[in-house]
């Protein structure tokens, strides 16, 4: 009996191509600023606190020699010695409502300055990779001669501190009245560290910066906070996710299992990304605490009857008169509450926009 003959073998697949992966679009602009802002806000009812307490202990000591803020026969009283003690001096004399001073414009000024910085990260580093891949392909000089590795790393950072340069400027004047609400003190006993200014709202004090020296006051220190936020944002965006995968992978954070086989000390749990965004928080609050400290100062001082600050000029004469009558150390001032701050916010913040992108990922109705 005659077989069937055989079939003709098939084809080879063509080999994939060698092309570089196409990164993922980005989220809807909509949807990224809504994310960002509504996370922001819910992180920044919890740490709210520690921002009143940074920004007073950065007034406190204004502009005083460090042998007289020492010496036994100075006038000046140090009310807060320190972050806890702070917490605790504001909580007795203020209560509750001490602490979380300011907090309404703190909310605006996170839809605005997360809302862009989270929520413009995305299309910001999206559309950096798709110019840089654009132009390795074309062969341009400038971008091809340069090794991918060198490339990486500098996009996330240039995404961060371009979006939060911008973020900054926007949210100025929120900054503003947010750091004035949160320097004034109801107690008279406290009632000596800054400027004091005394504003029923967040309307009213937006009215009265105004009315001192115009719509332009209300960007008074505009440039420090821009500044800052690049800077912090250009740490925070690109570090926090290195520091993520550092803690998983470095051999010095593993051990061995009962079975023998070696595994990653941190999961990806909640201690993993607790550990990471106080570590990130570190080094945000070591970089963005001079600017930090500038900017509070400029917005929070008093001006003359032409709408001039009395005490300076702009960020480089604050920095300068803050070095030659503080030293270093006062460009340094909170520090501790700031990294208190910033450490829990950052993962308090990236906790809530991981769940509320999954709630948007199973109910956001786009076009």
């Amino acid at each position: 009996m005659a077989h069937a003959p055989a079939p003709p073998p098939r084809p080879l697949a063509a080999p994939a191509a060698s092309a570089a992966p196409v990164p993922a679009a980005p989220r809807p602009l909509l949807q990224g600023f809504t994310l960002g802002a509504g996370a922001a806000c819910i992180a920044a009812t919890f740490t709210n606190p520690m921002e009143v307490v940074k920004t007073r202990l950065q007034l406190q000591g204004e502009l005083m020699r460090r042998h007289e803020a020492s010496s036994s026969t100075s006038s000046f009283t140090r009310v807060y010695r320190s972050a806890p003690h702070a917490f605790g001096v504001i909580l007795r004399s203020e209560g509750v409502r001490g602490l979380q001073r300011g907090l309404f414009p703190a909310y605006l000024y996170q839809c605005v300055m997360n809302g862009i910085r989270l929520g413009g990260y995305e299309p910001v580093k999206h559309a950096l990779n798709a110019g840089v891949a654009r132009a390795q392909h074309s062969g341009w000089v400038p971008v091809a001669a340069v090794a991918t590795n060198v490339i990486d790393p500098i996009v996330p950072v240039l995404s961060g501190f371009t979006c939060g340069i911008a973020a900054a400027l926007c949210g100025s004047p929120l900054f503003l009245v947010k750091t004035r609400l949160q320097a004034y003190s109801s107690d008279p006993r406290l009632a000596g560290i800054g400027a004091q200014h005394r504003y029923k709202s967040t309307a009213h004090a937006m009215v009265a910066v105004v009315q001192e020296g115009g719509i332009k006051n209300l960007w008074r220190g505009a440039t420090a906070s821009m500044m800052r936020t690049g800077v912090g944002s250009a740490v925070q965006l690109s570090s926090y996710d290195a520091i993520k995968n550092a803690l998983k992978t470095h051999h010095w954070l593993q051990r061995t299992a009962a079975d023998g086989t070696v595994q990653p000390m941190f999961g990806d749990g909640i201690e993993l990304h607790f550990s990471a965004s106080m570590l990130t928080g570190l080094l945000v609050a070591f970089a963005m605490n001079p600017f930090d400290t500038v900017s509070t100062r400029l917005y929070n001082q008093a001006v003359d009857a032409h709408g001039r600050g009395v005490l300076y000029t702009g960020p480089m004469d604050c920095f300068a008169k803050t070095i030659r009558a503080e030293g270093v150390a006062g460009l340094y001032k909170g520090f501790t509450a700031h990294w208190l701050r910033v450490g829990p916010h950052t993962i308090l913040t990236f906790v809530f926009l991981e769940q509320l992108r999954s709630l948007a990922d199973r109910h956001w109705i786009m076009d």
